[in-house]
C-alpha cells in the first residue's frame, strides 16, 4: 500500500489530491486515456524549459496529449514517416499542413478531384487569406507543371479520389513538384497506409482523415499530418522562412536549428504555431478509439476491398447501372494505375452512374428513389466506416460545387457514392439489387429524356 501524506488534509483538499501522484505510471497492457487539460510539472526550471521548446514534453492538451502522441506515433511509422501530428478532423489536418507551407501572396496547385469539403476549404477559405490556389486535372501533368509560380509553395491532391476513385500517379506528380522545389502533399485518407504508403512513390507529406479508416468505427472524429522526411526544406532556405529563420517561440534560433537533427521542423511549427494558435486538438478519447480502430486496420480494409471489387463487378453487370467508377475494373481508365499504386486493392469507396435524362431535378428523382429502396446500405455522409454506407454527392459532400465543377470531377445528378462495410458482401449485394429493381433502364431513361425534351 503507498503510504499516506504526511501533512494531515482537509475534505476539500483530499477530495481534489488524495490517491493520486503525477508521474507514477502504471502497467497497463494498452495505451491509456490520459483524460487531463494540463500536466504538472517537476520545477518551474522545466517549465520554463518545456515552453521555450528546449525540451519535449507535456504542458496542455491542446498543443500535446500523451495518448494522442501514442496514435501520432503508430501513424508516422505505419506511413514511414518521421514525425505526426494528430488533430480535431481530417479537414483541419487538411487546413494546417498546407497552412504550414502557404501563407499570405503565396500559392498552391491541387487536383481539382478533390473531396467537396476541401474544394471549399481551397478555393473560398485560403481565397479570403490571401493564398491562391490552381485546381487541375490531376491526370494531365502538364497541366500541373503549367500551373507552377514562383510563389507556389505545395502540390497537393488526394491518391485515391472520392468518390470517383481516380487513381494518382503519384510518382509523375511528385517528380513534377520536386522539380519546382515544393513538396508533394498527399491526402491518403481512402487509400491508408495498408493500401498505399505515398513515401515509396515520392509524396512528401501525407495528411488523413482518422474518423474514417483509420478509426474504422464511425465514432470519433480525428485527422493525422504525417512528415515523411523526404523534403529538404534547408536546400532552398529563403522559400521558407517559417522553419529556416529564427522562430519567436524558439529563442535560441530556427525549427531546422532545433529540430533538424532529432525530429520533424514542419510537425513542430504545425504544433507549436497552427496548432497551438487555432486550437483544433484531438481530445485523448478520441485518440483512444482512434487507436482502438488502428490496430486492426489491415484486417479491415482488406475486406473492405475485397467486397468493394464483388459489388463494383454486380454493378456493371445490372441493366439500371450506366457506369461503375472502380479502378480494378478492366472498364477503368485508372485499372493500370491501380495494379502499379495500390498492389493489396482498391478502394472501397467508389461511385457509380444511374442512366440518367440529363433533367436535373428528374435524376435527382432516380437517385431519391432508389436511396429510399435501401435496407442494408445507409444513407450517411461518411465513408470507411464499419457499416456499407451511401452518398448522393451532388445533392450532399460536393453540394457547393458549379456545374462546371462537378463535370470536371466526373459527378452527375445520377451519381452515387458507396463506401462498402464489413457486412456479408451478399447482403449488400441483395440490397442494391433490390434498390435497383426500381430504376430505369437505359432505354427507358432515354424515353424520358426525349418526352422531356418535346
Amino acid at each position: 500500500m503507498g503510504r499516506m501524506s504526511d501533512a494531515p488534509r482537509s475534505f476539500a483538499t483530499a477530495q481534489v489530491q488524495a490517491g493520486f501522484t503525477a508521474g507514477v505510471a502504471e502497467n497497463t497492457a494498452v495505451p491509456p486515456i490520459h483524460q487531463s487539460n494540463a500536466f504538472e510539472f517537476g520545477s518551474l526550471r522545466e517549465a520554463r524549459d518545456l515552453f521555450a521548446l528546449r525540451r519535449d514534453g507535456n504542458i496542455y492538451s491542446r498543443a500535446a496529449n500523451p495518448t494522442v502522441l501514442v496514435l501520432e506515433k503508430r501513424v508516422a511509422e505505419l506511413e514511414g514517416g518521421i514525425a505526426a501530428a494528430a488533430v480535431s478532423s481530417g479537414q483541419a489536418a487538411v487546413a494546417l499542413a498546407l497552412l504550414a507551407l502557404a501563407k499570405q501572396g503565396e500559392h498552391i496547385v491541387a487536383a481539382r478531384q478533390l473531396y467537396g469539403g476541401t474544394v471549399d476549404l481551397l478555393q473560398d477559405t485560403f481565397a479570403d487569406w490571401g493564398i491562391e490556389v490552381t485546381f487541375v486535372d490531376q491526370d494531365d501533368l502538364d497541366a500541373w507543371t503549367s500551373a507552377i509560380r514562383p510563389t507556389t509553395r505545395a502540390f497537393f491532391a488526394e491518391s485515391i479520389t472520392n468518390p470517383i476513385a481516380q487513381v494518382l500517379d503519384v510518382r509523375a506528380v511528385a517528380d513534377a513538384a520536386h522539380r519546382a522545389g515544393v513538396p508533394l502533399v498527399i491526402d491518403a485518407t481512402v487509400a491508408t497506409p495498408y493500401l498505399q504508403r505515398a513515401k515509396d512513390y515520392g509524396a512528401d507529406i501525407t495528411v488523413h482523415s482518422a474518423t474514417k479508416f483509420l478509426g474504422g468505427h464511425g465514432t470519433s472524429l480525428g485527422g493525422v499530418v504525417v512528415d515523411l522526411g523526404t523534403f529538404d526544406f534547408a536546400a532552398e532556405p529563403g522559400r521558407w522562412p517559417q522553419l529556416t529563420e529564427v522562430y519567436p517561440r524558439v529563442p535560441e534560433g530556427s525549427l531546422i536549428e532545433r529540430f533538424g537533427a532529432t525530429g520533424s521542423p514542419f510537425i513542430a511549427l504545425v504544433k507549436t504555431k497552427y496548432v497551438h494558435d487555432l486550437g483544433p486538438s484531438l481530445s485523448a478519447f478520441n485518440a483512444f478509439q482512434l487507436l482502438q480502430g488502428l490496430e486492426t486496420l489491415d484486417l479491415r480494409v482488406a475486406r473492405h476491398s475485397a467486397s468493394a471489387l464483388e459489388v463494383a463487378r454486380f454493378l456493371e453487370a445490372h441493366g439500371a447501372v450506366a457506369r461503375v467508377h472502380h479502378p480494378e475494373l478492366e472498364s477503368s481508365p485508372w485499372r493500370a494505375a491501380a495494379a502499379r499504386y495500390l498492389p493489396r486493392g482498391a478502394s472501397s469507396v467508389f461511385a457509380f452512374d444511374l442512366h440518367g435524362t440529363g433533367d436535373v431535378e428528374a435524376d435527382f428523382a432516380a437517385a431519391e428513389a432508389f436511396v429510399s429502396r435501401l435496407r442494408v446500405v445507409k444513407l450517411v455522409a461518411n465513408i470507411g466506416d464499419a457499416r456499407s454506407l451511401v452518398a448522393h454527392p451532388a445533392s450532399m459532400t460536393h453540394s457547393h460545387l458549379s456545374p462546371a465543377q462537378l463535370d470536371e470531377a466526373g459527378i452527375a445528378w445520377t451519381t452515387l457514392r458507396l463506401s462498402i462495410g464489413l457486412e456479408d458482401v451478399r447482403d449488400i449485394i441483395a440490397d442494391l439489387d433490390r434498390a435497383l429493381a426500381g430504376a430505369p433502364s437505359a432505354a427507358a431513361a432515354s424515353e424520358l429524356a426525349g418526352a422531356a425534351a418535346r
